[in-house]
């Protein structure tokens, strides 16, 4: 996609997708007996280089950070590597997993997306000022360190999606390339024959041939190979490359998955993936990162989703289409799927164990009956976040209706809200979730502070509730915004989806 000088180019090619160790660490870990064996391998990021102003903690699901990096220290340097660089990374996902432990979805972020990178820490302890406008990948250059500056790409996820990043996963080179041969191999279809020159384009020939066109299994170098080639395949941009990772990543925890808990696999597999992970305190140990990963084992296969976060070409550069990718991060929010179906479950909110719940069910219509709402004894305070004259006083009155006691009622101090927002101090999380059910898709999140705020968003008002032939502040919003609005995902982007059962030979290339 990028075009220019050869040594950009040439980095480029050298730069893999080793994210799928960790989705696979995350998704398909051992058992009880492997933790101590594998707790001295893993290696954790400092934490204090995250954002002071993070977004709240919510009671939906919880989000992944998942990183490739190409550092060339170690065994890295055979594989790819070069010498005396910085460690960079050209891949990214973000998984959510819902509350149901039953569904998940991984959304690609391209590296070159456009977006503003927040105050980040180096490592002498200074903080950077914000940046704007610049490619994504470069986030993880910030401090010019060979591991990479992993908690500047979470602060730079937090800030471009709104949503608390639970955890954040770095995985190397070498790791990618164990883990593969560990598991014996990855099915991948390769669209037409490639060779060396495909792989590497400043060599100057086109050099013998690595994939012929086909179905294939590949392992190893070969593995690291297929995710890294870019050009000589569709239209050689990046949007296409991450199509065939995505792939790829499917077909290794589908080929996991088949496997099973079978000791002599997942021994070499996970000792290979502790090996290359950089994880946050949060999972530094293998007894935290097996417990978060048994967690996960009940998801199928068709219910783990890939998808790339909306977008377009600018120029070189990709730009973030809006309001389709506010609407992604609002469904994320609500713990709605891809398809529009809520898989808040009945567990346990975020940051804690899995859930309980029977799967995901549909979204009410809104001409469905609402379910009864009971506010008595809950005390909440309305804040308008728009500039729609009288939208906070419509919601305090819908509220009113439900029983709650409304305090304060006023204007935010930000006035251009999308989403409707659900702040609650400590102990409040149930009466939170009773309060959202007045304000579906709104974004409930856990504050220091005590008490309950609604903040009402543009949502809120599209739904009916302000301008010109708003319905009367008794009707209750409609369970669903109206097309086009903040969290309403369009229907193009389940049918473009691809699951981690699809036929690998599908959707290989954007071009």
């Amino acid at each position: 996609m990028s075009g220019g000088r050869g040594k950009q180019m040439h980095h480029r090619m050298r730069t893999a997708t080793l994210t799928v160790v960790a989705f696979v660490v995350l998704l398909a870990a051992g058992a009880g007996w492997l933790y101590l064996r594998f707790n001295g391998n893993i290696s954790t990021f400092d934490a204090d280089g995250l954002s002071k102003n993070r977004p709240g903690a919510g009671v939906a699901g919880q989000n992944v950070l998942v990183i490739g990096s190409d550092s060339r220290s170690g065994g890295n340097k055979g594989l790819g590597g070069g010498e005396g660089d910085v460690g960079r990374s050209d891949t990214a996902f973000l998984l959510h997993v819902y509350r149901d432990r039953e569904h998940a979805v991984a959304v690609s972020i391209p590296r070159d997306t456009l977006v503003d990178i927040p105050p980040c820490r180096l490592p002498d302890g200074s903080w950077t000022s914000p940046r704007t406008r610049v490619m994504f990948n470069s986030a993880f250059t910030v401090g010019e360190s060979a591991k990479g500056n992993p908690a500047c790409t979470q602060n730079t996820v937090e800030k471009l999606t709104g949503l608390r990043v639970d955890h954040t996963v770095v995985v190397d080179f070498e790791g990618f390339s164990a883990m593969t041969s560990a598991v014996g191999g990855v099915q991948v279809c390769v669209p037409n024959d490639v060779y060396q020159g495909d792989l590497n384009p400043n060599r100057g020939s086109r050099g013998e041939l690595l994939f012929p066109k086909g179905q294939q299994s590949v392992s190893g170098q070969k593995a690291l190979d297929y995710v890294r080639v870019r050009h000589g395949i569709g239209d050689g941009s990046d949007i296409g490359r991450i199509q065939r990772q995505q792939a790829f990543v499917a077909g290794m925890v589908k080929k996991v998955r088949e496997q099973g808990f079978n000791p002599a696999t997942l021994l070499p597999l996970a000792d290979a993936a502790t090996k290359s992970l950089t994880v946050d305190p949060g999972l530094g140990s293998a007894d935290k990162l097996l417990s978060f990963a048994m967690s996960l084992k009940g998801i199928d296969l068709h219910n783990i989703k890939f998808i790339t976060v909306p977008w377009r070409y600018a120029g070189d550069r990709v730009n973030i289409v809006q309001p389709q990718a506010e609407a992604l991060w609002a469904a994320l929010k609500a713990d709605r799927t891809i398809d529009g179906k809520d898989a808040g479950g009945k567990g346990a909110g975020g940051g804690s164990g899995g859930g309980t719940g029977g799967g995901a069910k549909p979204l009410p219509a809104a001409s469905a009956s609402p379910e009864p709402v009971s506010g008595e004894g809950v005390s909440v305070s309305v804040a308008n976040g728009t500039r729609v004259s009288g939208l906070a006083a419509r919601a305090a009155a819908e509220l009113r209706k439900h029983g709650f006691t409304v305090g304060d009622t006023g204007n935010a101090h930000e006035r251009d809200a999308g989403i409707t927002v659900i702040a609650f101090g400590p102990g409040r999380a149930a009466e939170a979730r009773t309060v959202a059910k007045l304000f579906p898709g709104a974004y409930v999140h856990g504050v220091a502070e005590n008490g309950i705020t609604v903040t009402v968003g543009k949502d809120f008002a599209g739904a009916g509730n302000g301008g010109a032939g708003a319905e009367s502040p008794s009707s209750p919003p409609p369970a669903t915004a109206a097309p086009g609005t903040p969290g309403t995902l369009s229907s193009d982007v389940a049918a473009t989806a691809r699951s981690a059962d699809d036929d690998p030979c599908a959707n290989l290339s954007y071009g």
